[in-house]
């Protein structure tokens, strides 16, 4: 119904932010990518879901596209509601979600506040192929990618350093360059930590 908002910025706050539309107030709730990716009071355009139950209308505000898209994927599936999905894209951006869904990274989506294991696995399960093919992701290069990442993580932790800092670090490092080999991503990530 409504799919995209734009208007001026009249308060942001990391769950939710107000567009003035000509006069109307919107408040749309949205998630820590988004927040960060807001600016503090200027003219803004935000892509919408507005979720409609019984007992409530909310409307939901994405930065991008493709975060909108992921969020409805989510959505889409049994025992995941609005609210998961948005903690789930606070927690990881959309393509990090994306990654963890096609190289079926049960741990990293169970992560997630509120996402146990079976609905970690059916995440996977009902998203995997709509992953792969909505987003044109190569499996071989994702399944490669999160091996090295685990080789790593693992050298990483017998080295004394703690896990969740080297992940982050190891992901950071993956963005800038995705098919670094193990050896690679130890030495940048000795470097980083």
């Amino acid at each position: 119904m409504i799919t995209q908002i734009r208007g001026k910025l009249v308060e942001k706050n990391p769950t939710y932010a107000v567009v003035d539309c000509n006069g109307v107030g919107y408040l749309l709730h949205i998630s820590l990518n988004t927040y960060s990716s807001l600016p503090n009071d200027e003219y803004v355009l935000l892509y919408t879901h507005l979720s409609i139950r019984e007992d409530a209308h909310t409307l939901y505000g994405f930065s991008t596209k493709m975060e909108r898209e992921v969020f409805l994927l989510l959505t889409s599936v049994s025992g995941v509601g609005p609210s998961t999905a948005r903690t789930m894209l606070s927690s990881m951006t959309s393509k990090e979600v994306q990654q963890a869904i096609a190289s079926e990274d049960v741990k990293l989506i169970q992560s997630v506040k509120g996402i146990g294991a079976k609905t970690a696995q059916r995440v996977i399960v009902d998203l995997k192929d709509k992953v792969l093919k909505t987003f044109d992701l190569d499996e071989v290069s994702v399944v490669q990618n999160n091996t090295n990442k685990e080789e790593a993580l693992s050298a990483l932790e017998v080295l004394g350093f703690v896990r969740k800092q080297a992940d982050k670090v190891i992901g950071g490092i993956l963005k800038e360059t995705p098919d670094a080999s193990v050896e690679i991503l130890i030495k940048q990530a000795l470097k980083k930590l």
